[in-house]
């Protein structure tokens, strides 16, 4: 293992739980604003001078033309995600689904649409309000194979061998025990199932400082496990075939200056180039 590898893994974070407070504490008061969504984090979007919304440093034009339409707009505007999951996910008619952190339901809803009434997809989240949303949302779709579930995504309720494909938009990152997630993961998924998730990945080594900041950890920053690191703990929780496909590098300042996961312009130059969305994918065992 590499050098910077067991430095990163060695790293003192805040705690588990000031972490899952803090997380579920901004991701729920975004649910209850999401009818005037303003400034959010690298995850979300914000609103700009004229009060339209424009797309955050990891943000913009995820969903492809006409993929969202029919959708409530706000499962829309909730969206908080660094990646299409739905798509890259190659999702078939009839598989079950489980989105992890589905948020206000965008991917759930879309993740519907593909296995179709034969399939059945489930929606994880563990914040009251961003819950409420996305019922509100399946109720307004008419969406029936569907269900979301309180819970956290380190202890999925769900029972063993249970799900085909399970998909994730940003939410990974937010965990404080990630080896738990994708144990977890492997647990609920059938044999032959996929992990085929969107996360933030780190690229390359960062100041230790940026671990400890709680607003680059909700922000989908301070919590992403570098590249290498996160493969090897896939293959850790079993996962055979894994494999990170970049979609996006996080270019700080330059398409939305003054993002809040960001700071100042130091630190924007510290982290831009250091972190990339991207596709990750692993099979369970067949």
């Amino acid at each position: 293992m590499s050098a910077s590898i067991e430095k990163g893994r060695q790293a003192v974070h805040p705690e588990s739980s000031a972490i899952a407070d803090v997380v579920k504490e901004r991701y729920g008061r975004i649910a209850s604003q999401v009818a005037s969504l303003t400034r959010t984090s690298c995850c979300g979007s914000e609103e700009d001078a004229s009060g339209g919304q424009r797309a955050s440093v990891i943000t913009a034009d995820l969903y492809s033309a006409g993929q969202p339409d029919g959708l409530p707009e706000d499962a829309v505007r909730a969206s908080l995600g660094c990646g299409n999951p739905t798509r890259l996910a190659e999702l078939e008619v009839g598989q079950t689904v489980l989105d992890l952190g589905s948020g206000g339901g965008i991917d759930v809803l879309l993740a519907a649409r593909h296995v179709g009434p034969q399939g059945f997809v489930y929606g994880l989240d563990m914040t009251d309000e961003m819950l409420t949303l996305a019922r509100t949302n399946q109720h307004a779709t008419g969406v029936t194979n569907v269900e979301f579930l309180q819970g956290e995504i380190e202890t999925i309720p769900l029972p063993n061998a249970s799900v085909d494909v399970i998909i994730s938009n940003c939410v990974i990152n937010l965990s404080a025990d990630k080896d738990r997630v994708l144990s977890e993961a492997y647990r609920v998924l059938r044999p032959g199932g996929r992990l085929a998730v969107s996360d933030v990945v780190r690229r390359r080594d960062v100041d230790p400082a940026v671990e400890q900041d709680m607003n680059l950890w909700t922000g989908c920053i301070a919590g992403a496990l570098h590249e290498t690191d996160y493969l090897e703990r896939l293959q850790a929780a079993g996962f055979q075939n894994v494999a990170i496909e970049p979609t996006r590098i996080l270019d700080v300042g330059a398409p939305t200056e003054g993002a809040e996961c960001c700071g100042d312009p130091e630190s924007d130059a510290m982290l831009s180039g250091a972190y990339m969305s991207a596709f990750i994918r692993g099979t369970k065992h067949a």
